[in-house]
C-alpha cells in the first residue's frame, strides 16, 4: 500500500465528451478547486480583495494570503498609534479573521521570488512554492537606504511597519527604565517623517511623565532632512509645520543629509556627527529587492510598471498595487489614499480575469486631501493649494480610520457568511470555461464521484508529488527501511529493532482545521509522532493516509505536495521515515500516520510510573483547541493562530530526552482528552493521587480570553466528564481557567513525573532546548492508606491546590 503504487490500479468513471454548460453545482462536490487566486502582501487594496470575496465567493476559486505578518498596519492611524491614541488591534486589520472570512488560506511566510514561466509563488522557507492562476502583489515599500553605509544594521526602518511596531514597544519599555536622557533621530523629511517625529515627541514625553522619572531626565526628539522639508507640499503647509515643530520642541536639521550610521551615531554630509539612542529612517520609499530576479517590468527604481488595468505591463494574469506598482499613463505618488481606492477596481478586475471577461481600466483621482497630524489630537489638511489646520480635522480623521478599519473587522458579519462554493451555477461554469476543458471535465466529473478504489489518487500525480519531494531532498528513507518509498512493491520492508530494543507503534488521523496545506502536513506528522515521544521512544518509520479534495490534476498534484513537503520536513528533522501509505480523494483535506519506533527495553516511559513526591512537569502551553474554536467563529485574533501554530509544529522529542535524562518515570502526550483528562490516566494507572495547580499551567495568547468569552470546543463537554474525578473543581469552576484544563490539544506538549530534587533543572533545561513554556504544575500524591485502586468515576484522583 505504497504511496507511489497505491493508485497504479483503477479509475472508475469515464465522462463523456462535453461541451461548456451551466451545471448544477448542488449537486457537484463542494470546494472543487478550478483556479487559484494568490494575493501576496497584506496591503490596503488586498484587504478589500478579501474583504468581497467573503461576502460574495467566486465558485471554483481557491483564494490563498501569502504574508508574514497575522496583522497589518493601517498607515494612516500609524502616527496615532504612535502617540498612544490607539491600541494595536485598533490599527492593525487582523488578517488571520479576514482570510477565514474570505475562506483563503493565509500562509505566514514572506514571499521571496516568482517563476513567471511556471506561474509559482517562491517563498523564504524551505517549503514548495505556491502555484497560482491569477496573482497579485501588494507587498508595500521599504525605506530607502541605499548609499547610506550602516543605515540598515543602526537604524530602524519605519516599513515594514511590523517591524517598527516591535522596535517602538521596546523604546518604551527602555524608556519606563531609563535614568538618563534620551535621543531618538527621525531621518526623512517627508509627511511620514514629520509625523512620526511629532507623535514620538509626544508620547515619550508623556511616558516619561507617567512613570515619575526624576526631572531632570530629557526626551530630545531631532529630525533629519536631506533637502527642504515636506518638499512635495505647498510652501503654506512647509511653513505651517516649520512653526508646529518649533512649538513641540522637535529639533530640525533641514538641508542636512545623512552620509553614514554608526552605532549610536548619525555622520551628517558636512561631517557634523550627532549622537543617539534610536534611529528612525523614514526616507525615500524603495521596492523589495527580490523584485528584481523576477523578470516583472520595473522601472529605474524597481516597483512594478502597471497598466491602466492593474495589470503588469505585458502580463495578461498578474496585478500589482498600492505602493510597490507604479503607471506611467496615471503617475500618482505612494500614498496610502491611492492604495485604498485601488481596492474594489483590482477585486473587479481579478473577478473578471477569472471568468474570462474583459477588465476595465482605472483612473485614480489626480489630487487628494491630505491630513498630517501633529503629534496630538490635531491636524493640517492639504489639496492642492489649499493648507488650513484645526483641532476638529484630527476628529474627522479619526472618524474616518476608524470605519475602514471597522469594514475590515467588527463588521465582518460570520454569521451570514456564504458557503465556499456558493449557489451560483452560471459562476462555477465561467470560472470552468476561463480555465479550459480539463475544468469542465472535471467539474462533471465531481458529480460523479467513485468510491472504492476508484476514489484512489491517480499514480501519474502521486509519481510526480513523490518525484518533487525527493528532489527537494526531504523524503530520505533511514538506514532501517530495506523495501521502502522509492520501490515498486505491494508493501514496506523494514528491519527489526537492533537486539535489546522493543517495537513501539501508533496512529494518528484528523481533517484539516486550517487551510494552509504545508503546514497542516508538518503540523499533524508532529502530532503522530507525540505518542513515540512521550514513550521515550525513537521514532523510525510511518505509513501515511491522505485524503485529498477532488479538483484539477494539477490542483490535486498541488496540494498534495503541499502537505506531504510539510510533513515530510517534520518527519525527516526527527530521523523517520516515510515508506508508503495510502492516498485517496474525499470531501476534506485529511492526513494521518502510522508511526513506527523503537526503543530499549526496560527505558520505556508509560502512564503507568508516577511516585509518590515528584513533581508534575508539562512542557508546552495548553489553548489549542479553544483558539481554533474561536477562529471557526471568526473571533480569533491572528497572533493567537500564529503563535498557537508554532507551538503545534514544536517538536517534544528534544523534551522527552531532557525528561529521561532529569529521572522521569512516567510520561504522557497532552491531547485530545485535556490536561486533566490524560492525568486521570496517569493517576489511575499509577495508584496515586496528584494535586494539580492551575495557577501554574501555561497557557498559550488568547486562550484565556477565549474561554471568559465562553468559546469551546465541540469536544470539551465529553472531556469535562473527567471533573468526576477531581475534588476542589466546584470552586474551581467558576474561574474561566477551569474549561481551559479539559481543553482538547493537538500536537500538545508532554506531561510527565520528575524527582522533586531534580524538577527545578529539569525546567531550566527545557526551556534552554526551546521550550520556553515549560512548567512544574503539581505533585505526585500517595493513596490515602487503606484505599483500594481507584476504579471508578467516584473516586478523586486529582486535587486542585
Amino acid at each position: 500500500m505504497f504511496l507511489r503504487q497505491s493508485f497504479s490500479g483503477h479509475t472508475h468513471f469515464h465522462p463523456p465528451a462535453l461541451a461548456p454548460k451551466a451545471f448544477d453545482m448542488e449537486k457537484s462536490a463542494p470546494g472543487l478547486v478550478l483556479k487559484d487566486l494568490v494575493l501576496v502582501g497584506g496591503g490596503h487594496s488586498h484587504v478589500e480583495v478579501l474583504r468581497s470575496f467573503g461576502m460574495k465567493p467566486l465558485p471554483g476559486v481557491r483564494l490563498t494570503l501569502i504574508t508574514k505578518d497575522a496583522h497589518t498596519a493601517y498607515s494612516g492611524m500609524l502616527p496615532g498609534y504612535v502617540s498612544g491614541f490607539y491600541t494595536h488591534d485598533e490599527c492593525h486589520v487582523d488578517l488571520n479573521r479576514l482570510a477565514r472570512y474570505a475562506g483563503a488560506a493565509l500562509i505566514l511566510e514572506a514571499a521571496v521570488g516568482l517563476d513567471l514561466q511556471k506561474q509559482l509563488v517562491k517563498l523564504g522557507s524551505d517549503r514548495p512554492p505556491i502555484a497560482y492562476d491569477a496573482l497579485s502583489l501588494d507587498i508595500g515599500i521599504t525605506p530607502s537606504a541605499q548609499g547610506v553605509p550602516g543605515a540598515l544594521q543602526h537604524a530602524t526602518p519605519v516599513k515594514p511597519v511590523s517591524s517598527f511596531v516591535e522596535r517602538f514597544r521596546q523604546l518604551v519599555q527602555r524608556l519606563r527604565s531609563l535614568e538618563r536622557n534620551l535621543t531618538v533621530a527621525v531621518v526623512g523629511g517627508g509627511a511620514g517623517g514629520v509625523e512620526l517625529a511629532l507623535a514620538l515627541q509626544y508620547r515619550l514625553h508623556k511616558e516619561l511623565q507617567q512613570s515619575g522619572q526624576p526631572a531632570a531626565t530629557k526626551v530630545h526628539v531631532k529630525l533629519f532632512c536631506k533637502g527642504q522639508l515636506l518638499q512635495q507640499h505647498t510652501s503654506s503647509a512647509r511653513m505651517k509645520f516649520l512653526r508646529i515643530i518649533k512649538e513641540k520642541g522637535v529639533q530640525l536639521f533641514e538641508g542636512k543629509g545623512v552620509a553614514a550610521v554608526e552605532a549610536g551615531r548619525l555622520i551628517l554630509d558636512d561631517g557634523r556627527v550627532e549622537a543617539f539612542d534610536e534611529a528612525l529612517w523614514c526616507t525615500q520609499a524603495a521596492a523589495p529587492a527580490w523584485l528584481a530576479e523576477t523578470g516583472l517590468p520595473l522601472d529605474k527604481a524597481g516597483f512594478v510598471c502597471i497598466d491602466e488595468c492593474l495589470r503588469a505591463e505585458g502580463l495578461d494574469n498578474v496585478f500589482a498595487v498600492g505602493d510597490v506598482a507604479t503607471s506611467a499613463i496615471h503617475p500618482r505618488p505612494k500614498a496610502g489614499v491611492y492604495a485604498v481606492r485601488q481596492g474594489p477596481p483590482l477585486t473587479a478586475n481579478l473577478r473578471r480575469l477569472l471568468t474570462g471577461e474583459r477588465l476595465r481600466p482605472f483612473v485614480p483621482q489626480s489630487t487628494h486631501l491630505g491630513l498630517i497630524t501633529t503629534g496630538d489630537t490635531y491636524a493640517v489638511a492639504t489639496k492642492g493649494w489649499l493648507c488650513f489646520e484645526a483641532a476638529w480635522l484630527w476628529t474627522w480623521k479619526d472618524r474616518i480610520d476608524r470605519a475602514w478599519m471597522a469594514k475590515y473587522g467588527e463588521d465582518l458579519d460570520f454569521d451570514s457568511m456564504p458557503g465556499s462554493m456558493g449557489s451560483a451555477g452560471t459562476k462555477v461554469d465561467a470560472v470552468a470555461a476561463a480555465a479550459g476543458p480539463s475544468a469542465i471535465q472535471a467539474l462533471t466529473a465531481a458529480k460523479m464521484r467513485c468510491g472504492g478504489c476508484g476514489a484512489k489518487v491517480g499514480s501519474d500525480i502521486l509519481t510526480r508529488v513523490l518525484t518533487r519531494l525527493q528532489q527537494d531532498d526531504c523524503a530520505a528513507d533511514s538506514g532501517g527501511v530495506v523495501i521502502g518509498l522509492g520501490d515498486p512493491d505491494d508493501a514496506a520492508v523494514v528491519r527489526p529493532p537492533p537486539a535489546g530494543h522493543v517495537s513501539v507503534h501508533t496512529v494518528d488521523f484528523f481533517r484539516a482545521f486550517i487551510e494552509d496545506p504545508y503546514v497542516f502536513g508538518a503540523m499533524a506528522a508532529n502530532h503522530a509522532l507525540g505518542d513515540c515521544h512521550a514513550m521515550g521512544a525513537k521514532a523510525t518509520s510511518a505509513l501515511a493516509i491522505a485524503v485529498v479534495p477532488y479538483g484539477l490534476e494539477r490542483k490535486v498534484e498541488g496540494t498534495l505536495h503541499q502537505m506531504l513537503g510539510g510533513a515530510l520536513r517534520t518527519l525527516q528533522a526527527a530521523g523517520c521515515a516515510l515508506i508508503g501509505g495510502h492516498t485517496c480523494e474525499g470531501a476534506e483535506l485529511s492526513l494521518g500516520f502510522s508511526v513506527n519506533g523503537s526503543c530499549k527495553e526496560g527505558r520505556l516511559l508509560r502512564k503507568g510510573g508516577l511516585q509518590p513526591g515528584q513533581a508534575l512537569i508539562l512542557t508546552k502551553a495548553l489553548g489549542t483547541g479553544v483558539i481554533f474554536a474561536a477562529d471557526m467563529r471568526g473571533r480569533a485574533k491572528g497572533r493567537w493562530i500564529a503563535g498557537a501554530l508554532t507551538a503545534m509544529q514544536q517538536s517534544s522529542e528534544a523534551a522527552a530526552g531532557a525528561l529521561m535524562n532529569a529521572g522521569a518515570t512516567a510520561c504522557t502526550d497532552v491531547t485530545g482528552f485535556g490536561l486533566l483528562g490524560h492525568l486521570a490516566e496517569m493517576a489511575r494507572a499509577s495508584q496515586v493521587r496528584v494535586r494539580l495547580t492551575p495557577g501554574e499551567v501555561p497557557l498559550l495568547e488568547g486562550a484565556l480570553d477565549c474561554a471568559r468569552g465562553g468559546i469551546a470546543s465541540s469536544l470539551l463537554p465529553q472531556n469535562m466528564s473527567a471533573a468526576a474525578l477531581v475534588s476542589g473543581g466546584d470552586a474551581a469552576a467558576e474561574s474561566a481557567m477551569w474549561p481551559l484544563l479539559f481543553d482538547p490539544q493537538t500536537a500538545g506538549g508532554l506531561l510527565a513525573g520528575v524527582p522533586q530534587e531534580a524538577a527545578a533543572a529539569c525546567i531550566e533545561s527545557l526551556r534552554q532546548q526551546g521550550y520556553a513554556e515549560a512548567a512544574i504544575v503539581g505533585t505526585v500524591l500517595a493513596l490515602v492508606k487503606g484505599d483500594d485502586v481507584p476504579t471508578d468515576a467516584a473516586r478523586r484522583l486529582i486535587e486542585i491546590g
